[in-house]
Formats: structure tokens, sequence, C-alpha cells
């Protein structure tokens, strides 16, 4: 891919105001005429695009490894099933031929009259008695049994169902960042290296204006405060990550796509979190822009579709988009849609103290 992605990043200003509006079709390549806005929000509506589909995909990944789990567990139960129904089938058959063996072919009342040995009889008697309850209770197990190895084996058809059609809408979803990202790469291509610089430069002033807003509107975060143990060193996790690429649909220990990397850190800080942006932001404990302390999350656009973890002095450190590495940034690179806690009920470090 285009090394020429490090050289961009995300606009927030004006990916606040045109992140709703229609965006024009691409002008022709190399279009001299182009304005550096159009420029700006063609680019920035691939990338968000782009990051849409790969945290749909991530959603799907990991429905997928659940069901795949699923699977799993029902084939062990199944075979287990099979395994008792098997062992009811003889132990019903052996008492059946006990039975049979014991009984002599007459009744036990004909046996009583019949006998030399009316006691020894009775004995016997006794002893078919006890066979033919056990034999009931074998056949009830075996019916049970019987039940059960049919309800899982329709239960794992069910799980196999759903883990081939997950499957199949992963792969179409893989195929739809594929080409979203081609879409990134010719426009990129089509640009001069004067138009790059360019777009590049309105870029850092549209993030650095945004910054100023926030500063200025009093959101940016007091940093009083301070982190937990666990953000602590899931900070220390993110911030070991810098300068490895952004790779969709990964979660290290090479490479990463945004919510890989929140998740990844604060998985190895000890308290797991969900894998995408959009379950990032619909699970975890929304806190306030002036509240955050460092290992909380950032959360952006009205979709959800990017995170970044907060690590003080108003910066995140975020794995960007596509062709960048991972870095530290200003909070507001992108239009904030809110921000999550993932460890609320800890006490901050100093506190624990």
């Amino acid at each position: 891919m285009s090394g020429v992605f490090l050289r961009l990043a995300c606009t927030a200003a004006l990916a606040a105001q045109t992140a709703l509006a229609p965006v024009p079709a691409l002008a022709a390549p190399g279009d001299p005429e182009r304005p550096l806005s159009q420029l700006l929000t063609d680019l920035q509506r691939l990338y968000r695009g782009t990051e849409q589909a790969t945290e749909t995909y991530n959603a799907t990944a990991e429905k997928l490894a659940r069901q795949r789990a699923e699977v799993a567990r029902l084939d062990d139960e199944l075979a287990r099933a099979r395994l008792s129904l098997r062992d009811s089938r003889t132990d019903a058959g052996r008492l059946a031929r006990q039975q049979y063996q014991n009984s002599g072919g007459l009744g036990p009342y004909v046996r009583v009259l019949l006998a030399r040995d009316p006691q020894h009889a009775l004995d016997e008697g006794h002893v078919i008695g006890e066979l033919t309850r056990e034999r009931a209770r074998t056949v009830a197990r075996l019916d049970e049994a019987e039940q059960r190895k049919d309800s899982l084996a329709r239960a794992a058809r069910k799980a196999l169902d759903a883990q081939l059609s997950l499957a199949g809408r992963q792969k179409k979803q893989r195929d739809d960042v594929r080409t979203r990202l081609g879409d990134v790469e010719r426009l990129l291509a089509s640009l001069t290296p004067d138009q790059l610089a360019a777009v590049a430069r309105l870029e850092q002033q549209g993030v650095t204006e945004a910054q100023e807003r926030l500063g200025s509107a009093g959101s940016l975060p007091d940093d009083g405060r301070p982190a937990t143990p666990a953000g602590d060193r899931a900070v220390r996790f993110a911030l070991d990550q810098v300068g490895k690429p952004y790779q969709w649909g990964s979660a290290g220990p090479v490479a990463y796509d945004c919510s890989g990397l929140t998740s990844r850190a604060w998985s190895d800080a000890g308290t797991p979190i969900p894998r995408t942006s959009q379950e990032q932001w619909r699970l975890l404990p929304k806190v306030p822009l002036k509240e955050l302390r460092p290992g909380d999350l950032v959360v952006y656009f009205p979709e959800a579709t990017h995170v970044a973890m907060y690590v003080g002095g108003g910066n995140v450190v975020q794995a960007p988009r596509p062709g960048e590495q991972i870095k530290v940034s200003p909070l507001a690179s992108y239009p904030i849609l809110g921000a999550v806690r993932p460890d609320p009920a800890q006490a901050p470090a100093t506190e624990a103290r």
C-alpha cells in the first residue's frame, strides 16, 4: 500500500461538517483544479467507510469464534451422549438375557407351587423381580439417552448451520473491506505530490483548530485524575505498540486496528473488554470528556467506528487508519462521539495507596 498514508491525518473540523452530508462523486484523477476541501472530504469518506467495514468484519469474526466454540462443545456432548446410549443399550440387553435365563419360562407363582423348596423359589422370585425393576430403570435411562442424543444432534446441526452462515457473511465483509481499501489506494494514486502535501497541511490545521475549540469550551480533561493500576498497565501496553502498523482485523502482536489495540491493551491489563469499537461504546460505562483519566477510551464518529485510548495531556494513543502506524495524537483527531471507562469501579492508583 502507498506510503503516503503516513502523511495523512483525518481533519476533525471538516469531518464534523461533512460527515453527514452527501459527498459528491470523485473528480477525474489528477484534476489540477480539484479543491483541496473536496479531496479531503473524499479521503475522509473513504477512510471512514473502510474503518466501518473493518469493525463490522471484526464483530462477525467474534461471533464466528464463539459459534465455533459452541459447535465444538455440542460435538463433545453429542459424542458423550452416544457413548452413554451405547452403554445403556448394553445394560438393557444384559438384563434382558439374565431375566430370561432366571425365569425358566415359568411365572413366579407357578414356580412356587411346583418347587420342592418353596422358600428357595420365593427367593428366586425376589431376584427376578429385582431384575425386572432394574431392567425398567435401564430402559428409562435408555429412553432418556436416546432423547438427549437426538436433541444434541439437532442442536449441533443448527449450530453448524449458523457457523457456516457466519463464515459466509465474514467472507463478504472481508471482500467489502478490500474493495474500500482499493478505492482509497486509487484516489491516493491519482493525486500529485503537491496535492498530497497540501491536503496533509489542511488536515493538520483542522486537527489543531478542533483541539483548540475543545480547550476553549472547557472540554479538555483535567490531568489531575491519575490512572488506575489496570489503566496504567493498559496505557503502558498501548504506548509500547507505537510504531507498529495498522492492519485491519488485527489485534496484535505485530499489527493492530483501532479496537484491536484498545481491547488487547485492556486484556493485557487483566480487564477484558469487547473487541469492537461499537461494542466498547455500547457496553462500557460512559464518562464525560472533562473527567477522562489515562486508560479511558475515546470513541469517534456517530456510528462509533473508531476508538483510541486517552494517555493524558490532551492526547490519545491510537491505530489511526490503513497505511499508518500506531501513534500518539491530539484528542480531537476525529469527530468525538464520547468516552467510556473499562474499569469504573477501580480507584485511581494514588487513592489505592
